[in-house]
């Protein structure tokens, strides 16, 4: 029995999927998330259980950590009495509060990467390779006590939309039935949807161009843009500024799962170094992912298949920063300002 601990990021917990799926062969498999990243392992097949820490709501600070390992540790095994009891623990987020949590749950053994800042508390320090996907990293993680071998070809991760997200999606679609003249349906009479994805927590990763791509795209494509709440001003914005009347706009308006039953629709997903993009990787959807001050090689570009990345490799400052920095250290932006839309349309056209 196996607890994995993902705590971090959106597409963190997409990432993981594939660690959960390999431990899930081997038996039960329980995951602690937090409230944000929980819904994405819904209707996962893998999944025994998700366990919640809200480590930055009603579980923050040690109390609040004391606390949420109790009630984990306060789980019973059905038709027992005695409590969950590990046989190991995958630090999938490497922290040090990360690892306190996982080792006042109780477990065997505790396994996690060399790099990570909580690696002082493991039994089972792994190798962090950086020249592997993170996803890649993450499953082998469930190699520690077996000969070291590698990542089945091809890994992906994998969501699963339920019949809630796809009304919430048919929905959408439906109160955006509208359609340009001049655009082209398919054999199946529906126009081909791309999806764009805008957003990103690290401001220079936001490609500054989206309102010009949907523009160049909208006479053969419908474009739907997705995200969260805090997308919705940056939603308005581009809508206003690409004129274009046949324009979806779903910020704010789908779950997580929902965005990923909306990618999965779509013939393209163009996004940012971000969250979508794992999504897509999850669907299998091409995308068009745009790399500013970041790069695929740090272990986070996309696994769906057809894919390609619009990146200015010329540049000699490029990458700058494993995240993205607040602001461009040289003050040009040039990483994304020198991506024009015409280029990523281009990219668009190419693996459509």
């Amino acid at each position: 029995m196996s607890l994995v601990v993902q705590t971090s990021f959106i597409g963190d917990m997409v990432l993981t999927t594939p660690l959960i799926a390999e431990l899930a062969r081997r038996g039960p498999v329980d995951v602690l998330a937090t409230p944000i990243t929980a819904p994405l392992l819904a209707n996962n097949p893998s999944v025994r259980r998700v366990i919640m820490y809200d480590k930055r709501g009603a579980d923050r600070g040690p109390v609040g950590l004391w606390r949420a390992a109790r009630s984990t540790r306060e789980l019973f095994e059905e038709g027992k009495k005695s409590p969950v009891r590990y046989d190991a623990a995958y630090m999938a987020q490497g922290s040090v509060r990360s690892a306190i949590a996982a080792r006042l749950v109780g477990a065997k053994e505790y396994v996690g990467f060399s790099t990570s800042p909580g690696r002082a508390l493991y039994t089972k320090v792994m190798f962090y390779r950086e020249e592997r996907h993170h996803a890649e990293r993450l499953w082998a993680l469930s190699t520690w006590n077996a000969p070291a071998t590698d990542p089945p070809r091809g890994i992906r991760p994998a969501l699963y939309p339920g019949e809630t997200e796809r009304e919430a999606v048919d929905a959408l679609l439906a109160r955006n039935a509208g359609r340009l003249s001049g655009q082209q349906p398919t054999a199946s009479g529906q126009q081909r949807l791309v999806v764009v994805a805008p957003g990103s927590t690290w401001a220079t990763k936001r490609w500054p161009y989206f309102a010009d791509l949907a523009r160049l795209l909208s006479s053969t494509y419908r474009v739907a843009l997705i995200g969260g709440e805090a997308e919705q001003d940056a939603a308005r914005t581009i809508r206003g500024e690409a004129a274009v009347a046949d324009f979806i706009d779903a910020t704010g308006q789908l779950s997580l799962l929902g965005s990923a039953e909306l990618i999965r629709r779509a013939a393209v997903l163009v996004t940012n170094d971000s969250a979508p993009l794992h999504l897509a990787s999850a669907m299998n959807t091409p995308t068009v992912a745009v790399f500013g001050p970041t790069v695929p090689g740090f272990g986070f570009g996309p696994l769906a298949s057809p894919s390609v990345v619009a990146g200015n490799d010329a540049l000699a400052c490029r990458p700058c920063h494993r995240h993205g920095p607040r602001r461009c250290p040289l003050g040009h932006w040039r990483c994304m300002r020198d991506l024009s839309a015409t280029h990523v349309a281009e990219l668009v056209e190419r693996i459509a």
